[in-house]
């Protein structure tokens, strides 16, 4: 006998929950496979402890730092540690001067990086390296690296910087400069300092004013640069984000880049730079990308940009691009900061707390159970199996977002887990219920599931758009452990839906077609006579059930205490009617 079509539909929706869920478990599995993932979620600070890291603002003689500065350096770093993932980190002043960095775990040396890094780009001329640069700016703002241009065997100077002395001579300016790419901004004192700076000296002597020049070197100290004064600014970033180099074609290349988005003032000042370099030779068609004072990218001008929307190159792989992109989108630091300390933390709760946590969830959980199986006697099974697909769906998914995305659960986060157990457990009520209201008005077991279906997920969807959207703006104006508590609630909002479409229906579908469940047991908890919806031939059915305290059968007690408001009113004025008829006769 072929299956009906709500049968095929219900084994289907359950097949796709089945490779929902083993997907889950076989990308966690990849992860633990690969050494990132855990079969376990990553736990937060209140919880495991973690790093805290001070950082002391660099100052020069008789410089302060003002608290407005302070509060603009922390809503920064906050940005860049919350970019990478809900990770629950605590930044804060310290001091009136320093600023506190608590991070969960041991952080990486890109999270260190985003944190410390005051992030301040600059894009300067190149007036005189001493080695070659190896980069160049195609027409489309993407960087290339040409060979080294050679006639019968000997380089050209002019392709190639190396085959100027290193130390060249000192020279006069012959007239005042005219524009930042001027040679006449290398003054004798400045080309004294190129000629005798080491790229060791970086860290103390690379800070010079935005309209002066600059010695500077590579990051890698592989090339040492006089650039002129800063043509464009990183203020005038609008947006930056990471990716891999295409070709013309589409085809990625596997280098990893930083694509950057000017705003109108940054496209046409770097649009001028690259008009005046495209038209010069050597060196000084070189443009320098600065970050905090050291040479990230030197490339050549082949094409001018007009659109405002460069790629820097590099030694970059996923995670540095990211990070680099990520401080340049969320703004440079007002001031540069210095690791002064970096200690390990213990936990400011404990694992006494969380078991405090999951104990308190464990009581509501089986409150639940206890409830449904009382109201619904085993019909409440479902409701005990849907929250047990719940669960294990919910936790692979914070396992894979504390692998891929970095987070951590919090205590704030358990709290969101436990209060999704209400959210669940409704949608399966306002479901039976539905179910049920079908029953009374006569209709079979079969059809009842299907007319309550269509009823129920309309009021579900309401209920979880209504949470989901509550937890969306949580997540986006809040910070710290309200996000965590926002994710997890809307987390368990969207499995919500899932599982009552995908596992809780089907199940109810298959379940009517039972002997059990379809004859009504008493014990099934969709019993006819129960719910006051007796059959009596020709489509005729019970009316309302007896007025609460007349003698009856004990189905029909029962039936009496399941009575909606509207149906124990119908019942009291069939009650009254009778009783006025009565009285009537008597007199």
């Amino acid at each position: 006998m072929a299956k009906s079509s709500p049968t095929k539909k219900a084994w289907r929706s359950l097949s796709w929950l089945g490779v929902i869920i083993v997907g889950l478990i076989a990308l966690n599995g990849v992860g633990v496979a690969t050494g990132g993932g855990s079969w376990t979620p990553k736990l937060a600070l209140d919880l495991e402890g973690g790093t805290q890291i001070i950082l002391a603002p660099k100052l020069e003689s008789g410089q302060t730092v003002s608290s407005e500065q302070l509060n603009q350096a922390v809503s920064i770093i906050r940005q860049r540690i919350d970019s990478a993932g809900v990770s629950e980190s605590e930044i804060n002043t310290q001091g009136g001067q320093n600023i506190v960095v608590s991070i969960p775990g041991t952080p990486d040396d890109a999270t260190l990086n985003r944190i410390e890094s005051s992030a301040k780009l600059e894009f300067r001329p190149v007036l005189m390296a001493d080695v070659p640069s190896a980069d160049s700016v195609g027409s489309d703002g993407s960087t290339e690296t040409p060979a080294p241009e050679s006639t019968d065997g000997a380089t050209d100077p002019a392709a190639d910087p190396a085959a100027e002395a290193t130390e060249a001579p000192i020279t006069t300016p012959t007239a005042a400069p005219t524009d930042a790419g001027d040679l006449n901004n290398i003054t004798p004192e400045l080309q004294e300092l190129f000629n005798s700076f080491q790229c060791a000296d970086i860290d103390t002597t690379n800070v010079a004013p935005a309209d002066q020049p600059l010695v500077t070197c590579e990051v890698d100290g592989s090339v040492k640069y006089i650039l002129g004064p800063v043509e464009v600014s990183g203020e005038n970033i609008s947006d930056a984000s990471n990716g891999q180099v295409q070709t013309q074609s589409g085809a990625t290349t596997g280098e990893w880049a930083v694509n950057i988005v000017f705003d109108g003032t940054g496209s046409k000042a770097f649009a001028d730079v690259t008009t005046r370099l495209s038209g010069l030779t050597g060196v000084q068609n070189q443009f320098a990308i600065v970050l905090d004072g050291s040479v990230i990218s030197a490339p050549r001008t082949l094409a001018v940009i007009t659109d405002g929307k460069p790629q820097i190159t590099g030694s970059f792989d996923q995670d540095t691009s990211k990070a680099l992109a990520d401080q340049l989108k969320f703004g440079a630091l007002p001031i540069s900061f210095t690791v002064q300390s970096q200690d390990t933390i213990s936990a400011t709760l404990g694992s006494s707390q969380l078991q405090s946590g999951l104990i308190a969830g464990l009581i509501g959980l089986i409150l639940v159970v206890l409830y449904s199986l009382a109201q619904y006697r085993l019909l409440g099974l479902v409701t005990i199996a849907s929250l047990t697909v719940a669960g294990v769906v919910t936790y692979f998914l914070i396992t894979l977002l504390s692998w891929r995305e970095g987070y951590r659960l919090s205590l704030a986060g358990v709290a969101g887990l436990i209060v999704a157990i209400g959210i669940t457990a409704d949608s399966f009520i306002v479901y039976f219920e539905r179910v049920r209201d079908e029953l009374r008005d006569g209709r079979g077991l079969v059809s009842a599931v299907e007319s309550g279906w269509r009823r129920a997920i309309r009021t579900i969807l309401a209920s979880d758009a209504v949470n989901f959207l509550a937890a969306a703006v949580l997540f986006v104006l809040a910070v710290g452990n309200v996000r965590g508590f926002a994710l997890t609630l809307g987390l368990t909002t969207l499995v919500d839906l899932l599982v009552v479409v995908l596992f809780t229906h089907p199940v109810l579908q298959l379940l009517a077609r039972t002997k059990f469940f379809g004859d009504g047991h008493k014990l099934s908890g969709l019993d006819p006579r129960a719910l006051g919806a007796v059959y009596r031939g020709r489509a005729q059915f019970q009316g309302p059930a007896p007025v609460p305290g007349k003698k009856g059968t004990s189905a029909s007690r029962e039936a009496a205490k399941r009575q909606t408001i509207a149906e124990r009113k119908a019942a009291e004025l069939i009650g009254s009617g009778s009783k006025s008829s009565t009285d009537g006769k008597d007199s």
